[in-house]
């Protein structure tokens, strides 16, 4: 849902703020693949803020997972509520959020994909199950990986789908190597979004589609060069909850893309289709078994619990925006 530089060759954005060291060892982990155990991949040497950043954000998902998927389940993620809609219900809207976002972008097949920021591996199932492709999946949290293993293990979908402990902006893939390229909120973590962008561009095959989901910060209106100072802070606030880098605008990604060689860039903003999530959400944490299970996970899924007003009043004052992004890779 969060890493320090700079964002993009756009903007230059900065963490706002460095966060404390995790005590937790950097000596490799063992997860759990589809072949049994195996170590994680060494990452490269990166500087010690955004190697912190990487830790607060593994720690988050490593202590709120648990959670979230005893009260929501696999998919961890905004769902889809177009007003005017028939009433459904979350996991509905979160099943209508990948359809509807792979409808969006005009992709109907896949042969090999890679989920970037998996989670527990929702989404990248459900798209195998409806294309029939293989999946890969990468996330920083240990946990989410051996729990995404686990579930697929259960439905079925071991040798088709595998997820492993890996850093977005450096990929254990080769060049080329998946016709779908899915981000589903997870670029909002990301410390590097030129990084992020070249890395997904990397791996994507020629001809194969790019698609992005992802929260933003609202774009600058003409003579502006930052947000207003309230919008700052309000984000600010966001930001050392869930351990994310400064926002970027939907605009900065569209250079990027162009940066990259993509065609055919299609942005979209889905704010008012998301709108009923995070009161959802806050309702579901403020049930018995939300507030009993928030004290088990710890006091990182607090601090998370107690910023989620802030994001719908993001959403209603118009500054956090979830947006959309596709393109596709030239041949």
């Amino acid at each position: 849902m969060p890493h320090v530089s700079t964002i993009n060759g756009a903007a230059a954005l900065c963490l706002r703020k460095p966060f404390r060291t995790s005590s937790r060892s950097h000596a490799r982990k063992t997860i759990r693949t589809r072949a049994g155990p195996v170590k994680e991949a060494e990452r490269p040497a990166i500087d010690v803020t955004t190697k912190t950043l990487n830790e607060g954000i593994a720690r988050f998902y490593d202590e709120s997972s648990g959670l979230w998927e005893s009260m929501w389940g696999e998919h961890m993620h905004h769902g889809y509520y177009p007003k005017g809609g028939p009433t459904k219900s979350n996991l509905e809207a979160q099943i209508d959020m990948i359809d509807e976002s792979l409808r969006w972008a005009g992709i109907d097949q896949a042969t090999e994909m890679v989920d970037v920021g998996c989670g527990i591996g929702g989404s990248s199932r459900h798209i195998s199950k409806k294309f029939g492709c293989r999946a890969e999946g990468i996330t920083l949290s240990p946990v989410q990986a051996d729990r995404a293993n686990s579930i697929s293990q259960s439905q079925g979908l071991g040798g088709k789908v595998n997820y492993q402990v890996a850093d977005a902006l450096h990929q254990p893939f080769r060049d080329g190597q998946f016709d779908l390229i899915w981000s589903m909120e997870s670029g909002e973590h990301m410390p590097d979004k030129a990084q992020f962008i070249s890395e997904l561009s990397r791996v994507c095959k020629p001809g194969g589609k790019i698609l992005i989901v992802t929260w933003c910060h609202r774009n600058l209106q003409p003579g502006e060069s930052q947000l207003k100072a309230n919008e700052e802070a309000l984000l600010d606030s966001i930001c050392k909850a869930y351990y994310l880098p400064k926002w970027c605008s939907i605009n900065d990604y569209e250079k990027l893309f162009e940066e990259n060689g993509l065609q055919g860039v299609k942005t979209a903003d889905w704010s008012e289709e998301v709108a009923p999530f995070w009161g959802a959400v806050i309702k579901s944490a403020l049930s018995t078994q939300g507030v009993m299970g928030l004290f088990k996970a710890g006091i990182t899924t607090i601090k998370g619990a107690l910023v989620m007003p802030l994001m719908s009043r993001g959403f209603n004052k118009g500054v956090v925006k979830f947006n959309l992004i596709t393109a596709t890779k030239p041949l």
